[in-house]
């Protein structure tokens, strides 16, 4: 079933307050989704070439300080209980080979200039009391609530998925041709890391976005190649997208106001968001895309 749950905060002054709207619609889909969650939160964006790497260590103690006096360039490390966030000016061809060979127990969540990302097992509440996701801060967030139907309960098969650069996808729904499209694009040297549908989804979008496509144009080109039933919702590091399949069989509600952009599997989510009365809802179409900027 899942639940999907994004925020795009227009109003600047609203921004330090992004975890904190966020947290309840996340928890409000927890029914949809009590197997796993996950959240990618977008913040200012990095200057001087530095980037973000979120790691997740599962069921292995780290010593972050360790890791951190023995990784060659680390300009800053925050960490909570498995997650930490490792900032450098070490591109990701060096610090992903650089991991699998001093740290192999250590995943990789994402990387990129704005994005920082956190999924693990276990019901929404508890993990967005864990890692205390009340404090996030940035311009846009998306999130995901779990129910597992065509592969394992594991944090690397919890949503959001990414790909390249500041790129996740979650999904709510399931894809029929995912095995013949993730051997398409194995033959074009992508690496995948699970059996999960999304995957191939989020892999193939990036695909696209890698050979020139802007996200608007891969999407479109989504509605040829991916078959099944889906709500996928995006993030990249300055843009949110929506799109359902042609069938729209799996739910969304959106509500606008001039502060913010609200996204959710069921109204129940966005009841509590600042003059909600007022906003804009509706149901987005089949096969048309809602692109917003932060």
């Amino acid at each position: 079933m899942c639940g999907i749950v994004g925020l795009l905060i227009k109003n600047e002054t609203m921004r330090d307050k992004l975890g904190e709207l966020m947290v309840p619609m996340l928890i409000g889909m927890g029914e949809r989704g009590p197997d796993s969650a996950g959240v990618a939160v977008y913040a200012e964006p990095l200057a001087n070439g530095d980037r973000k790497y979120s790691l997740y260590a599962g069921k292995h103690n780290i010593n972050w300080t360790t890791f951190a006096q023995d990784f060659p360039k680390t300009n800053d490390l925050q960490f909570n209980e498995k997650h930490a966030i490792l900032t450098s000016s070490l591109p990701p061809e060096v610090v992903k080979p650089w991991i699998k060979q001093h740290y192999p127990q250590l995943h990789i969540l994402s990387a990129g200039i704005a994005i920082d990302l956190y999924k693990d097992e276990g019901q929404p509440a508890s993990l967005a009391q864990r890692y205390d996701f009340k404090s996030l801060k940035g311009s846009h967030v998306v999130a995901h609530t779990r129910m597992a139907t065509e592969s394992a309960v594991t944090p690397a098969h919890a949503h959001p998925f990414t790909a390249g650069e500041d790129f996740c996808l979650v999904h709510n729904g399931s894809l029929s041709n995912h095995h013949s499209l993730r051997r398409r694009l194995e033959h074009q040297g992508i690496h995948f890391e699970t059996d999960n549908d999304t995957e191939a989804a989020c892999r193939f979008l990036e695909w696209r976005m890698r050979e020139g496509d802007d996200l608007k144009t891969a999407i479109q080109k989504g509605f040829d190649e991916l078959d099944g039933f889906y709500t996928f919702l995006m993030g990249t590091a300055n843009q949110l997208a929506l799109v359902r399949d042609a069938f729209a069989c799996k739910p969304a509600v959106v509500a606008e106001t001039d502060d913010y952009v609200a996204i959710a599997s069921e109204f129940r989510s966005l009841s509590h968001l600042p003059n909600i009365q007022d906003a804009n809802l509706y149901e987005p179409a089949p096969e048309e895309i809602y692109l917003w900027t932060a």
